[in-house]
């Protein structure tokens, strides 16, 4: 039996990559997919490639005001997912404070503000999407393993505080998704073949990798208060 068809699934940062990947597997399963995004071109091009029960909304995660007003009329939701996020990065002693600020409130901030007004079902499920360098840091990306280590501890406590809703996190490591596109093809091609050189799996992630974990956090009712690692064995290599 599908326990998701008909459910209304709101994914925030659905419009590309990993999130959707999530978007378009849910919708596959038959659920009500709301996708929420800062880019409205970049919803209507998601909408065209998902096809199914998908409708948009442009919402940005940073804009306080935006986050409640949206919530105070999107009615209640069966399962949330939030994968938006913008996070310059570099070295701590490089990066300018108010990137770092920006990245904190994007990724997490912006996630704390849906978490706390967002209405979901008893039983339904919220999902953060972090990332494996909070269990695996990186000298080059310090900021970013502290905001993921921080949204698995946010979503640890708000399983407790939501119960009976469900709060758990996936944890990805390295995706193939439009944020290389900024490199060269070459470039890009060879940076993934050694990551998959150095990976117990030997292939980098694909979107639908993470998307399998989300629907499986939302499809399991005794999971909660738990992070799931998608990272190729990244964070034992």
């Amino acid at each position: 039996m599908n326990k998701l068809a008909s459910t209304r699934v709101l994914v925030v940062g659905g419009s590309s990559g990993i999130g959707l990947a999530t978007a378009k597997a849910f919708a596959e399963l038959g659920a009500d997919v709301l996708i929420a995004s800062r880019n409205a071109d970049k919803l209507a091009h998601a909408t065209a490639q998902i096809g199914g029960k998908i409708s948009t909304a442009v919402l940005d995660t940073t804009d306080e005001a935006a986050v409640e007003a949206f919530f105070s009329h999107a009615g209640q939701f069966d399962h949330v997912v939030i994968s938006a996020a913008q996070t310059p990065g570099g070295p701590v002693r490089k990066l300018p404070l108010q990137d770092a600020y920006a990245a904190m409130n994007s990724k997490f901030w912006g996630a704390y503000r849906v978490a706390r007004v967002v209405d979901i079902a008893a039983g339904g499920s919220l999902t953060f999407v972090s990332g494996f360098l909070s269990v695996r840091p990186s000298q080059s990306s310090v900021l970013q393993g502290a905001i993921n280590a921080s949204l698995e501890a946010l979503a640890r406590g708000l399983a407790l505080e939501l119960s009976p809703v469900r709060v758990n996190t996936v944890s990805p490591g390295l995706i193939a998704t439009p944020l290389w596109d900024r490199l060269e093809a070459e470039a890009r091609q060879a940076m993934y073949d050694g990551a998959a050189a150095r990976l117990p799996a030997k292939r980098v992630g694909q979107p639908e990798d993470v998307a399998n974990a989300v629907v499986y956090l939302a499809a399991t009712p005794y999971a909660t208060g738990s992070t799931v690692l998608v990272d190729g064995g990244g964070a034992i290599a």
